[in-house]
């Protein structure tokens, strides 16, 4: 009897339930930047400091405990996703830097296809490094 192999998935779990669990992070930054910077009045420099930190934890405790399963060692991987976040932080500049300054392509479409870009770099290095 022939085994009939399963066909391979797109998109794996991991990856869909990252993304989810991103989404909920920048919603969480969003809404907390709004409240920090509109009705707190803090200086929006620190509103977006604080509100990003808020969602990059916001998407660590929920990775760790519910996509990678990894709790052991703790610090150094919220360290690792951290700079993770940081450095997708840093790509998303650079591509608004080439693209949008440097060519002149709108800066709201650079930003939108710059998404799934920093998304599959940030899940690649996090799924190895942070939580491998």
């Amino acid at each position: 009897m022939t085994k009939i192999e399963p066909r391979p998935r797109l998109i794996s779990r991991e990856l869909l339930l990252y993304t989810v669990i991103g989404g909920s992070g920048v919603l969480l930054d969003y809404l907390l930047f709004l409240v920090l910077f509109n009705y707190v009045g803090m200086h929006h420099q620190l509103a977006n400091v604080l509100s990003t930190t808020a969602g990059i934890t916001n998407n660590f405790v929920l990775n760790s405990l519910f996509n990678f399963r990894k709790t052991d060692r703790i610090v150094v991987r919220f360290l690792r996703f951290y700079a993770v976040g940081i450095a997708g932080i840093v790509l998303t500049f650079l591509l608004l830097a080439v693209f949008s300054t440097g060519i002149g392509i709108d800066a709201n479409l650079v930003k939108l296809a710059s998404l799934p870009v920093v998304l599959l770099f940030q899940y690649t290095i996090n799924k190895r490094w942070s939580f491998g």
